[in-house]
């Protein structure tokens, strides 16, 4: 396919890729059938909708595109389970990860049980102390004192924890979304769409929109006894803020739970979200940028670098004076967070540098590095070279590392086959990200087979960054009106990347720094319309120095429509990601 706009490198180094002709069609076809602006039914095409699903895909509703939750496999014994829990004032504890997608789903058990004057245990393990997911230890102290275990956003692997908690007399639920291996560990019920039996299910689920599932059948059988059960419709704030911060794809059921969350958040009714939104500093409806971007981070941050249960704490506070202590502590973390990220981030880039980001695998390793922000730095290298990314911080002989994927490479599986060969003491995960440990021995070794791993799924063969745009527009045509469109055919995200859109040829009127490293801009086409746009670290970048000294030169633009809320006025704007000079004739 030759370029759009015959860019074939613009500054930030990228080729534009513009819609397929058959792309183009279909979206020429939707606009004739429905009446839509061109733009929105761009955005329909890129999603396979048809003329006849448009209007419910634009309005997406859970009666729609809730899966049955009788379809996944123990849903039923879980269920029933728990509520027989309920019915007896068991003591129940809830086992979570210490990411938003584990504290999330702890606090959904923790809002549902008060429903029935319930009060469950939680436990959130300690990321240095004890890793990721049940341990021996931990699991047979609760099983001291709890009838029920319920592990949520892990377990799936944690076959001899779960056997030590089962040996003591407890009951075991899992609710997860990683891969699973060959044998399910000696649980109740594993309820986890991404089983190795499971066929057709809705693996796209992160661990909230599990258990939100599991509360779903809880409720159906409540309402087939005559009972009433808590309103499910209030907890699917937290479903969405774990699907966005847990970057699972936008697509199926997860696109109606999170239009809906961020309708339930914006009633601020819960005083966790409603003290993160607030230290934060967010002034407008919340959407999924501020999710993953803004409230995410620093629910993550208690897990990353201070004390493990602190997100899960905030999430499930009903006292506003104590959600509004621990998002003070929670916000502070975060700062001290992007600090130790910053470090970590300067060593892993030099050394990933040095072996060259063209290997199917780009990782980095060294003593010292917080095992909090792997992760994090791990995504900055995907992005960086677009590839798969692996960063591993090690004490003593021992080394915990993350990893993140790109699009059509699964690395989860890959990490999961190196700790079944024994080249890594334990690893797991899904497509887009996976966690490992090994020793220092283990590292060249496990570093060499996963790249081969990954090679095989074709990482290594991936060109240069793409820039894809799903068609023009002049400035003149970007409405407030036409962005609130596009946005109903959101939410977008990971699966579901926003529409982006080029301003072909157009001359730049004003352009300012902003901030540390923003570049603000207003740019028109000569025909009289003139759009503002913001170019957020533009001069981390060669988009800033060019365009803030264009010289009168002019170009084509490019990047995401957004709207800015400002002194009570809303405005259309660009968020500008890419630009490249025009040729001259």
């Amino acid at each position: 396919m030759s370029a759009f706009l015959d860019v074939d490198s613009s500054l930030t180094g990228r080729r534009w890729l513009g819609p397929s002709i058959e792309l183009a069609r279909h979206a020429e076809a939707l606009e004739q059938a429905t009446g839509l602006p061109r733009a929105v039914c761009a955005v329909l095409a890129r999603r396979g909708v048809e003329a006849a699903e448009a209007a419910a895909f634009l309005a997406p509703t859970l009666r729609d595109s809730l899966p049955d939750p009788r379809g996944l496999k123990d849903m039923e014994a879980a269920a029933e389970r728990l509520l027989g829990a309920m019915n007896k004032g068991e003591r129940v504890a809830i086992f979570a990860d210490y990411d938003v997608d584990g504290g999330a789903s702890a606090a959904l058990l923790i809002d549902w049980m008060r429903g029935f004057g319930q009060a469950p245990t939680l436990y959130i393990p300690d990321r240095i102390e004890e890793g990721y997911g049940p341990n021996v230890p931990a699991m047979e102290m609760l099983a001291d004192d709890h009838g029920l275990i319920v592990c949520v956003d892990c377990g799936t692997l944690s076959h001899e924890p779960i056997a030590a908690a089962v040996a003591k007399g407890a009951d075991v639920l899992v609710l997860d979304h990683h891969l699973g291996g060959e044998t399910l560990p000696p649980a109740l019920a594993v309820v986890n769409p991404n089983r190795q039996d499971e066929a057709d299910a809705p693996g796209y689920l992160c661990a909230a929109g599990v258990v939100f599932l599991l509360l779903v059948e809880a409720g159906r059988r409540l309402r087939e006894a005559a009972r009433s059960g808590p309103d499910l419709i209030a907890l699917l704030d937290l479903v969405a803020l774990a699907t966005v911060s847990d970057v699972a794809p936008l697509v199926g059921a997860n696109r109606a739970l999170v239009v809906q969350g961020l309708k339930i958040m914006a009633r601020r009714a819960r005083p966790g979200l409603v003290a993160l939104a607030d230290v934060a500093r967010m002034n407008t409806a919340p959407s999924t940028y501020h999710l993953g971007f803004l409230l995410g981070p620093r629910v993550n941050a208690g897990g990353r670098i201070g004390a493990a249960d602190l997100g899960a704490r905030l999430l499930a506070s009903t006292d506003p004076h104590e959600a509004r202590a621990l998002a003070e502590r929670l916000d502070a973390l975060n700062s001290e967070r992007r600090e130790i990220e910053a470090g970590v981030l300067a060593g892993a880039l030099a050394q990933a540098e040095a072996r060259g980001f063209d290997a199917p695998l780009v990782w980095a390793a060294a003593d010292g590095w917080h095992p909090g922000v792997v992760g994090i730095v791990a995504s900055r290298l995907k992005e960086a070279a677009h590839r798969p990314a692996v960063v591993i911080g090690f004490e003593a002989d021992e080394g915990k590392g993350s990893g993140r994927s790109v699009t059509g490479i699964d690395l989860g599986a890959a990490v999961q086959k190196l700790a079944a060969e024994g080249l890594i003491t334990r690893g797991g995960g899904h497509k887009m990200a996976a966690g490992l440990s090994l020793t220092r021995a283990q590292l060249e070794p496990a570093m060499a087979r996963l790249s081969d791993l990954l090679a095989r799924q074709g990482a290594g063969a991936m060109g240069p960054r793409a820039l894809d745009l799903d068609g023009l527009l002049m400035p003149g045509a970007a409405t407030v009106d036409l962005i609130e469109q596009i946005e109903a055919a959101g939410p977008f995200g990971a699966g579901a990347p926003a529409p982006r859109f080029a301003f072909p040829d157009v001359a730049i009127d004003f352009a300012k720094p902003v901030g540390q490293n923003h570049l603000k801009i207003a740019f028109s086409d000569g025909l009289g319309a003139r759009l503002e746009a913001i170019a957020f670290g533009a001069f981390d970048t060669p988009l800033g120095p060019a365009l803030s000294g264009h010289g009168g030169a002019r170009f084509h633009l490019a990047g995401r429509l957004d709207l800015n809320h400002w002194n009570g006025r809303t405005m259309p704007q660009l968020r500008l990601e890419d630009a490249a000079p025009v040729s001259p004739a």
